[in-house]
């Protein structure tokens, strides 16, 4: 428990954060992936690469000072970092390197005029706060999932049983468990975690489950990104029969129970959750479900037979495709061709927009669509989305 003297010490830092979080979440990620070989498989280098994961540590650490008198507030941040840490198994001897990485990168960034003793204090304070409450979350649900049947905790090797192309660009794998046993259902919108060693370097990724629950298997669906050190290495040196380390399903990025309409909006591998999530809801039935879709071009998207086979079996889904390179006479079966437009959520959303909407693409998309459903009337509380990679503000 914080002093109110730390508390206070810890909201006079907002400002500097404001101005200076990204440099020290740079510095601090600098010391601890250069010094800590042991956490660096928790970390995509693509995104430091980027600057994608300091600009979220420093949003994430400028929300708890902001917060660190009311820290209820932070509770979808919380949640977020929680099942993340989950799916990539975060155990409680990964905190304090955290931890004494980030007073150092404080004392050498902010220098000893303004990280005082005091301050460094402080924060040391909050640090431990906020890293009890994880690890304890974090232990729950580890527990939860080894409890649930079908569950399991650490990682369970599976075989890779089919590997399909989807796309020019997006290949599904097909997971069983080596030992034959069941597996743990998931919520439509969950991503599994991954144990790779492509050439010897052990890495950690989440991908979304891309088929319903069935209790047996789970598929993924992954894009081959331009450099991308997993992608690659799954399409092109992981085959039928190949063993994968899996950790347990995770995220909170999920369909929620409801019966008003369903639209699910995705913007290239954006497709894989809400697949999961159209598939389910139309099993399940008694819901009208609108999938929109958007893909570069024909040859970009996935899944389209599946989704062609949906609608001529399922009256209740409406499905809209929209390339953005093509044209009618190609032989498309596009709906539309171009850019996202606001006309097309016009269209083709039900008229009294009494739905639940679930979207997701790259981060330009869907800040396009988080605008267009609250210029359209959709209430912010029933459009749902979740980031590709570190979690980032829409803004």
């Amino acid at each position: 428990m914080l002093t109110a003297d730390q508390t206070a010490i810890i909201k006079a830092t907002v400002p500097i954060l404001e101005t200076g979080g990204e440099a020290l979440t740079a510095h601090f990620y600098k010391i601890m992936l250069g010094e800590y070989p042991q956490v660096r498989p928790l970390f995509n280098q693509a995104h430091q690469a980027s600057g994608a994961q300091p600009r979220a540590l420093a949003n994430g650490v400028l929300m708890y000072a902001k917060n660190i008198d009311r820290l209820q507030e932070l509770g979808p941040l919380a949640t977020q970092i929680v099942n993340k840490h989950v799916s990539l198994q975060v155990l409680p001897e990964h905190y304090p390197v955290v931890g004494a990485c980030l007073l150092r990168a404080i004392r050498e960034v902010l220098g000893s005029e303004t990280a005082t003793e005091a301050v460094i204090g402080a924060w040391a304070a909050a640090y431990q706060q906020l890293a009890d409450v994880l690890i304890g979350a974090e232990a729950e649900a580890y527990d939860k999932r080894a409890k649930d049947p079908g569950g399991w905790r650490g990682a369970r090797v599976f075989r890779v049983t089919r590997k399909v192309p989807e796309s020019a660009e997006i290949t599904s794998f097909h997971l069983e468990p080596v030992d034959g046993q069941p597996v743990l259902d998931f919520i439509p919108g969950q991503y599994l975690g991954l144990r790779l060693v492509p050439d010897g370097q052990e890495v950690r990724r989440n991908y979304s489950l891309s088929a319903a629950a069935n209790g047996r298997s789970y598929r993924i669906s992954v894009k081959r990104e331009s450099g991308g050190l997993v992608s690659n290495f799954l399409h092109d040196r992981v085959d039928e029969g190949s063993l994968l380390d899996v950790f347990p399903p995770a995220g909170e990025f999920t369909l929620r129970e409801g019966t008003s309409p369903l639209v699910l909006i995705s913007g290239g591998v954006g497709i894989t959750p809400t697949l999961a999530m159209a598939e389910a809801a139309l099993a399940k039935g008694g819901r009208e479900v609108t999938f929109l879709h958007y893909a570069r071009t024909r040859e970009a998207h996935a899944f389209a037979t599946t989704l062609q086979g949906w609608a001529e079996l399922y009256p209740q889904l409406r499905r809209f495709i929209v390339y953005e390179h093509g044209k009618a006479t190609d032989g498309s079966d596009a709906h539309a061709f171009g850019r996202p437009a606001i006309d097309h959520l016009q269209r083709w959303l039900p008229a009294n927009l009494d739905c639940d909407v679930y979207f997701l693409g790259p981060k330009p998309f869907m800040a396009f669509i988080k605008r267009s459903l609250a210029a359209l009337g959709v209430p912010g509380h029933r459009a749902h989305f979740e980031f590709f990679g570190p979690a980032e503000a829409l803004d």
